[in-house]
Formats: structure tokens, sequence, C-alpha cells
């Protein structure tokens, strides 16, 4: 019998103990196949956290630039040619500054 709490949790009163989200499950069941597999689970430090987001918002700033200019190119060009060739520069140049924030990330997280 599930009933709900005055917190508006669903209660099952036979296992006493409050009902998992499918979010909560499904975190469970990777955790423990990560405790199988021998995956090692440690926590950022407030120095890690602070490095990460300091990444994030230069490379978020650098393709807010790259973003600006592009569009900047895209109105000065007609030719449909030119156009297709500069959003591939843009795609180009948006995937590079992605895989270098995410190497950058990595690198923290791994404590070089």
């Amino acid at each position: 019998m599930v009933i709900r709490m005055a917190d508006d949790k669903p209660f099952d009163s036979a296992q006493d103990k409050p009902l998992k989200s499918a979010l909560e499950l499904a975190m469970e069941r990777l955790r423990q196949r990560d405790a199988q597999t021998g995956v090692e689970s440690r926590p950022l430090t407030d120095a890690q956290k602070s490095a990460i987001a300091e990444v994030r918002n230069f490379y978020e700033a650098k393709m807010a630039e790259q973003q600006v200019l592009h569009q900047s190119s895209l109105r000065k060009t007609a030719d449909p040619a030119a156009r297709e060739a500069l959003e591939q520069d843009y795609r180009r140049d948006r995937e590079r500054l992605a895989a270098e924030r995410d190497r950058k990330i990595e690198k923290i997280r791994a404590g070089d």
C-alpha cells in the first residue's frame, strides 16, 4: 500500500521507506555497476570545481565570440557556396573549442 506523507512524497508502508524515483533507481544501478567493474568515484575538490567553472566560462565566451563573428560574416555574404563554407568553418571551430574545453576539464578531473 502506498500512502502520501506530509511532504507529499510517496511512502511504501509495507517496507517503511520512501519510494524511489526512476532517476534514483537508475543512479543506484549505475553505482552498483561501477562498484562491480572497479570504477572509483571520488568527489571534486573546491579548487577543481572552480577551475572547471573557469574553463567552462572561458570557452563559453570564446564560442559566443565565434558566433558573433560568424553572424557578421554571414550578413556580408550573399553567395550560397560561400555561406556554406562559412557554416562549415563555424561548425569546425565550435567542435574544436568544445573538444579543447572537454580535454581541459578531464585533465582537471584527473588531478593533473
